[in-house]
């Protein structure tokens, strides 16, 4: 028997051995989907497969950090008050104590009331109140960012943090290490934020030589900022040009649209606590101290909610249970606000089976797409959505339409940074506030109706004119969206 023989049976032996044990790991604890689309690209092409595979194919993070969730959990109970303030002067839903009873469960945090949130949707006009309330800042300053950039729109944002350190108070940032280190001008931006005096730290860091190192696609994509505990501010926006200063979006003039909430109460020791776990983790320091109680506040138009965070540190999938609880206790009208629309079939059927209980259902996407695999993974739901009734308002170019959230009925809303898609439900660490408040509703109801008179309405009969290479194309997409 000669080498190439010898080399060639080794192959063929590794081969069906890769097959084998392939089925027997793959489909283990991962929905159905996601296991069958594995099993295609390592028996496709079993040596790239498995090494994608050993590389992101499980979705947990290091044993420490996991241990360190679950640690601070018990800290975030202890820690967020105004559980008592909760109205029930006029009746709730009657399905919504069992959704707050599953939050609960889920991500450690109560029903908290007494609490005043506004809506931002300009989004310089959000940068300028996020700045603003930092420069009123008199005890600290938390900033959580997926992606924090120094650049011309954000310079005020950046000074402001520089004079609030220069006067005395800690600024302690955080920012997604792959996700920042990706856009134009990374190292400028921390030089800029130690020049500044500022304490920041990258969340989830792949730095291998320093012991640093996990799934490499898993990601912090939360958004969020706490001044002195009092003020916080959250929602789907970035701290970057609204361009992203990307060469490719500047020549197609694309622009985001975003929506934050501004928030005031005891809601924002909950913020607070999100940010608290998220530098513990990075830094094992635990910032207890920064709890402060809220006083009385009896304020006219109060609203309660609920901060539901989610990713792969959580035993479950939260903000996937929460949506779904949602989809199946709607009534009369759902609408859904979601630039990244790639669902599971949970979702999907949560859905549908809405329109058929007779609920209303709209969903709100971009026109165009930035990330071209994601979007065409999207499309490829839009001929069940529309036969099944739902309707798709698709917000005109040049706008990518970033913000994400969605609204029950007419007293309960979703709003974090949370996509409705397998990446933000099983890898993104997210955060999503439960609101229940008409007032709140109402003001987003004000938002829909901007976004549908800049959208136009996808009909079933214009998507069944898609040419064949379109429908191809997307429905290849949804099959690698599958992997994970």
């Amino acid at each position: 028997m000669n080498l190439t023989t010898i080399i060639v049976l080794i192959a063929l032996i590794v081969d069906f051995a890769i097959r084998v044990i392939a089925i027997l790991v793959v489909p283990r604890n991962r929905r159905p989907t996601s296991g069958m689309a594995w099993l295609l690209t390592i028996f496709f092409i079993p040596y790239l497969g498995a090494l994608l595979f050993l590389l992101i194919g499980y979705r947990t993070l290091p044993k420490s950090r996991i241990a360190k969730q679950e640690q601070i959990n018990e800290f975030i109970l202890e820690s967020t008050e105004g559980i008592e303030r909760v109205r029930k002067d006029h009746p709730w839903p009657g399905w919504l104590e069992s959704v707050v009873e599953l939050n609960r469960n889920l991500g450690a945090m109560p029903l908290v009331g007494d609490n005043t949130a506004s809506l931002l949707s300009d989004y310089e006009g959000s940068l300028a109140a996020m700045t603003e309330a930092i420069d009123n800042a008199q005890k600290y300053v938390h900033v959580e960012f997926y992606i924090l950039s120094f650049d011309k729109t954000t310079t005020h944002f950046f000074r402001a943090m520089e004079n609030a350190v220069a006067r005395g108070v800690t600024v302690r940032v955080l920012l997604d290490h792959l996700q920042s280190k990706r856009q134009k001008g990374y190292r400028r931006t921390l030089r800029r934020l130690t020049q500044a005096g500022v304490k920041w730290e990258l969340m989830l860091p792949l730095q291998p030589f320093k012991g640093k190192w996990q799934r490499p696609d898993l990601r912090n994509h939360r958004k969020l900022l706490v001044v002195d505990g009092r003020i916080g501010f959250m929602g789907s926006q970035n701290v970057i040009d609204r361009s992203y200063n990307k060469r490719g979006n500047i020549r197609r003039g694309l622009k985001w649209k975003d929506l934050m909430t501004r928030l005031e109460g005891p809601i924002v020791a909950g913020l607070n606590a999100i940010f608290i776990t998220d530098w513990y983790s990075e830094t094992n320091e635990l910032l207890t101290r920064d709890i402060e109680p809220v006083g009385p506040r009896n304020v006219p138009d109060a609203i309660d909610c609920q901060m539901v965070p989610s990713g792969p540190g959580f035993v479950g999938e939260n903000n996937l249970r929460l949506f779904l609880a949602l989809l199946y206790y709607a009534q009369e009208r759902l609408i859904i606000t979601s630039p990244y629309f790639v669902p599971d079939e949970s979702i999907m059927y949560a859905i549908t089976t809405a329109v058929d209980r007779g609920v209303h259902v709209e969903i709100f996407v971009s026109e165009i797409g930035d990330q071209a695999l994601v979007y065409h993974a999207q499309r490829s739901y839009y001929e069940e959505l529309l036969r099944a009734g739902v309707h798709i308002y698709m917000y005109k170019a040049p706008y990518i339409l970033h913000a994400k959230h969605f609204t029950v009925d007419e007293e309960v809303a979703v709003i974090g940074s949370s996509n409705m898609d397998m990446r933000s439900f099983s890898l993104n660490m997210e955060i999503s506030l439960m609101v229940r408040g008409a007032s709140f509703v109402a003001d987003l109801r004000r938002i829909e109706d901007d976004y549908r008179a800049n959208s136009r309405e996808l009909t079933l009969d214009e998507w069944l004119t898609q040419p064949l290479r379109s429908t191809a194309l997307d429905n290849l997409a949804r099959l690698t969206s599958a992997v994970q």
